[in-house]
């Protein structure tokens, strides 16, 4: 499937019925905007649950930043990020969050001749790339991580998101868990200064940006590295193992996680221990607010991530995402009957009728 700009997928949706209203009233759409790196999984969810329920969304693909601003501002039903907040933020915004699945964020580069997963890199060396220390491919630290294969002697040209954007979150909070440099000079944030290279807007565009600039290299998520087929390096993980971008790889990551209601669920799962762990795994989240001023719409949304947690795994899977385990999930929905209010203050979830 190409990866296209989103410019959102308008469904037709069926009636809600919320906890605590006297009535069920028709919804009339539901709209969400956030994360680049959760596009392709929610738009495909959104198609096969339209032609199974008659119920959809609109999904507009802006990044992380935007997705939480626009929540805040309620001009959307949802948001959708990779930068979880942290409970003292939801609590000022009134909001609420969950993770929703997992993937990983991977470094993809523009090398003639290295086959992809041939190239080895590790944070450090990342980390000097990003840093303007490393300047070319057959430099002396890329070299002893790759023995054997005969490196070019090629500009390195970095490409990073512009926009705010969780993925850069993921990639930047890696970062600067592995190179105290890092950690001073740049952090860990949805925007930094970068000091070297160049900037895209979206996934897509550093994933267009790689495959047009010889000698790049970028990061995206997972699925775009599938659908460009772009080359991918191998990462060294805490254990010291190379490992390969893969479900299996995210999935040993995501076994470590301890995702807990009680901070909002505001965890990052990088550079988590195992063998066979993705040192850049991620998991990305929806936001809501917590008081709603139209249930029947809220009620809607619930339903469809609700469906997606139960019947969406093969499709996650296909695009290269992970999902919860059945623990967390059940965690996650008890945390909607807690957390989450209509305006009279009755409980949203579960919904007082049958799910359609």
């Amino acid at each position: 499937m190409r990866i296209a700009r989103v410019t959102g997928i308008l469904l037709t949706l069926c009636a809600a019925a919320a906890a605590g209203t006297a009535a069920a009233a028709p919804v009339t759409g539901i709209t969400g905007a956030g994360s680049t790196f959760a596009y392709p999984v929610y738009g495909k969810w959104a198609a096969v649950y339209e032609q199974r329920t008659g119920i959809g969304l609109n999904y507009q693909s802006i990044g992380s930043g935007a997705g939480i601003r626009q929540v805040r501002a309620g001009t959307v039903a949802f948001g959708a990020t990779d930068w979880p907040l942290d409970v003292r933020k939801l609590h000022r915004d009134g909001l609420w969050q969950w993770p929703q699945l997992i993937g990983g964020v991977v470094p993809v580069v523009n090398l003639p001749g290295i086959a992809p997963g041939r190239l080895v890199l590790d944070a450090r060396v990342l980390a000097g790339i990003y840093l303007g220390r490393l300047h070319f491919w057959d430099a002396p630290e890329i070299r002893a991580l790759n023995p054997g294969v005969t490196l070019p002697h090629v500009w390195i040209a970095p490409v990073y998101r512009a926009d705010a954007s969780g993925t850069t979150f993921v990639f930047t909070h890696y970062l600067s868990t592995a190179d105290a440099g890092w950690r001073r000079q740049v952090g860990a944030n949805t925007m930094v200064e970068w000091p070297v290279g160049i900037g895209a807007k979206g996934n897509e565009a550093v994933a267009n940006m790689v495959r047009n600039t010889r000698g790049a290299i970028g990061y995206i998520e997972y699925t775009y590295v599938l659908q460009a087929k772009l080359d991918y390096t191998r990462l060294i993980n805490p254990d010291g193992r190379a490992v390969a971008p893969s479900l299996a790889s995210f999935e040993a990551a995501a076994s470590h996680a301890l995702f807990d209601a009680a901070t909002g669920f505001d965890l990052t799962l990088d550079n988590q221990p195992g063998a066979a762990s993705w040192p850049i795994t991620g998991a990305t989240f929806v936001l809501i607010p917590r008081r709603s001023g139209d249930p029947h719409t809220t009620v809607a949304l619930l339903r469809f991530f609700d469906w997606g947690f139960r019947h969406g795994r093969d499709i996650a899977s296909s695009l290269g995402y992970v999902l919860l385990p059945d623990e967390v999930i059940d965690r996650i929905e008890a945390s909607w009957s807690e957390h989450l209010r209509g305006p009279t203050g009755g409980a949203l979830w579960p919904p007082s009728d049958a799910a359609p």
